[in-house]
């Protein structure tokens, strides 16, 4: 009997390796000692991060896309050929506001769409999925709009910009724009009249409006719109807190919803006039808003992957940090494409995360913060981990790109049940919109024993720092007229201490003459940035692939991600890539793994920086130089857990 169970679980153990595949090698013919035949399967498809999980008798199979890729149908099933679908847009930027004290609006919240019943086929049987970026606000310029989402025919349209005023002067006052939600309306000081106080509108059926102000003087900033209610109106001294999100359990179950497309909070107002200054920002509602500044803060990005719009800024001012004047970026955009697979129950060892079945193990993986505990029926057992950290900013002008998250992966005992243990999913490092070093990422960790520190950020045009140490280094920049190019900055080991997570940055090129600066590459997980030379940006330092355990076929990434890491070397699920440095002729590509691209300024048209791949830990690649001048954000980190099934 104990041969012939062995035999029948090995030829029934097919790959697509989640909940099913786990009910085939457990009960069908000698897994479990029955004669049990399972229902009829599900559709069979790739794409995105797996998730299986229960809902009362049924089990679905979501496929989450946090990055742009591809959703591909194989086979059809006798479960119906439809799928239901998330599409949630790029949040808007709030608002940059520095006259008069005034408070700017926040960002409108990423259009929100969701549906049951979308026909899917094999022919043609692939389907574009696209996410959104989140709009951005540049100091002394204007926000944008998010980006649009996008599944196959389904659009969702970016969050509205929040209204603002980023110089001094009546032609330089811009409005709130429409979009999935709307931005919300500026603040205005006594000596202006702008006509940038009222509230965008929302898309219907994706949105809400953001709120207004009221007539001069009116100095606190509105609230942008959210998926579910408009933004709340500034009143004067109070600003206008965001719009709420709307919650959906397609990512992960019914027991883990994640709320989505909160508008951005207003920026509090900060006097002169007849309130007082120092006002406080308004919150960002909830599903991923950012809140907006106020005494002694700064305004905050709308979170990656929920397309929250970004908090408004204040007028800067002695009592606020710099760059008070400057609004929070939107929030990244999701797409949740989710179908029946089966008619059954089965149960994982423990919670937390999206939870898959492959080759014999159970695996969780957490794209943002959470939980991982176990259930009742745990028992003592190592677990195998992958935490990679936040990638770093990229440099603003001709700057190094950013250091890639740091890398740590081993095998760590988790004792008899109940264990609780606190994941962290580190957000990538700000890019700078000035001549300073960019932002380092935020750490990730499994537990704080287990700690990936955040990638360093890019060295700045014209700055006279290095690139930012971290868990991969940031790149350098040309320094001022003159002087040698930057350095970049050193691989951290983190609190972990000897493992190594990562690289140095590399070295800029400084020549004096547009076309000749270039900046260094950041460090990757698994290789030094790239040394800038004559015109040409440092490559982004390489990353590393995660093991065979964790290289489950479903969650291949297609050529730009969309899945568990990116294209490599050698195959798929590479993470924690470099981003590539800035430069005036030839632009430093990003290492593999996900980090950005370098700009570019004297290309035609000048080619702009992109950011880090959202859960890899990619630098973001550093700017070049004229209209490519700002780099661009890294990306968010990931942790992955493995154990026995």
């Amino acid at each position: 009997m104990g041969a012939r169970s062995s035999r029948n679980t090995t030829q029934n153990n097919r790959s697509d390796g989640h909940l099913l595949e786990y009910f085939r090698n457990t009960f069908v013919r000698g897994g479990g000692g029955t004669n049990f035949v399972p229902p009829p399967p599900g559709l069979t498809a790739t794409g995105g991060v797996i998730s299986d999980y229960t809902s009362g008798p049924a089990v679905y199979r979501a496929h989450i896309f946090t990055s742009t890729g591809t959703f591909t149908v194989s086979a059809l099933g006798n479960l119906g050929n439809t799928v239901e679908y998330l599409v949630v847009a790029g949040g808007g930027g709030g608002g940059s506001d520095n006259v008069d004290g005034a408070g700017a609006g926040g960002g409108g919240a990423g259009g929100f769409r969701t549906a049951t019943g979308f026909p899917v086929s094999t022919s043609p049987g692939s389907y574009t999925v696209t996410v959104g970026a989140g709009g951005v606000c540049i100091k002394g310029l204007t926000s944008t709009n998010g980006s649009d989402s996008v599944f196959s025919s389904i659009t969702s349209t970016g969050g509205g910009r929040g209204g603002g005023a980023p110089v001094p002067g009546p032609a330089f006052y811009y409005p709130a724009l429409s979009g999935g939600s709307g931005g919300g309306g500026n603040g205005y000081g006594a000596s202006s009249s702008p006509p940038s106080v009222a509230g965008a509108s929302g898309t219907p059926g994706q949105g809400n409006a953001g709120g207004s102000t009221p007539g001069a003087p009116a100095y606190a900033g509105a609230g942008g719109g959210g998926s579910s209610s408009v933004g709340n109106n500034g009143t004067g001294p109070t600003a206008g807190s965001g719009g709420s999100g709307t919650a959906n359990d397609y990512a992960f179950g019914p027991t883990n919803p994640v709320t989505y497309a909160g508008g951005g909070g207003g920026g509090g107002g900060n006097g002169p006039g007849p309130f007082p200054a120092g006002g406080a920002g308004a919150a960002g509602g909830p599903g991923g808003g950012g809140a907006g500044a106020g005494a002694g803060v700064v305004a905050s990005h709308g979170t990656y992957s929920t397309g929250g719009g970004g908090g408004g800024s204040v007028s800067s001012s002695s009592s606020l940090p710099s760059p008070g004047n400057t609004g929070g970026n939107g929030g990244s955009g999701i797409v949740v494409v989710r179908y029946q697979i089966a008619q059954l129950t089965a149960t994982a060892k423990a919670t937390g995360g999206a939870i898959s079945f492959y080759s014999g193990k159970t695996i969780h993986t957490f794209t943002s913060t959470g939980t991982f505990a176990t259930a009742p029926n745990w028992t003592s057992s190592p677990v195998e981990y992958v935490v990679v950290a936040g990638g770093g900013g990229g440099g603003y002008g001709y700057g190094g790109g950013g250091g890639a998250g740091g890398y740590l992966t081993g095998t760590t005992p988790i004792g008899a049940h109940p264990v609780s243990t606190s994941i962290q999913i580190g957000a990538g490092g700000a890019n700078s919109t000035s001549n300073t070093q960019s932002s380092q990422g935020t750490p990730s960790f499994f537990g704080p024993p287990i700690t990936a520190t955040g990638g360093g950020g890019g060295s700045g045009f014209d700055a006279s720092s290095a690139g930012g140490s971290g868990g991969s280094g940031g790149g350098g920049g040309v320094g001022p007229s003159g002087t040698p190019g930057n350095t970049g900055g050193s691989a951290g080991t983190g609190t972990a201490g000897p493992p190594r997570q990562g690289y140095n940055g590399g070295l800029a090129w400084q020549q004096g003459t547009t076309a000749g600066n270039a900046g260094g590459g950041g460090g990757g997980a698994g290789a030094q940035g790239g040394n800038a030379s004559n015109g040409v940006g440092g490559t982004g330092g390489t990353g590393v692939q995660v093991s065979s355990t964790f290289q489950n076929p479903i969650s291949q990434p297609g050529p730009t991600g969309g899945g568990l890491g990116t294209p490599g070397p050698s195959g798929y699920y590479w993470v924690a890539g470099g981003g590539g440095g800035g430069a005036g002729t030839t632009i430093g590509p990003g290492g593999a793994g996900g980090g950005g691209n370098g700009g570019n300024s004297n290309s035609s048209p000048n080619l702009a920086s992109t950011a880090g791949i959202t859960n890899t830990g990619g630098g973001g690649g550093s700017g070049g130089g004229s209209a490519s001048s700002v780099g661009s954000l890294g990306g968010s980190g990931i942790v992955i857990i493995a154990y026995p099934s």
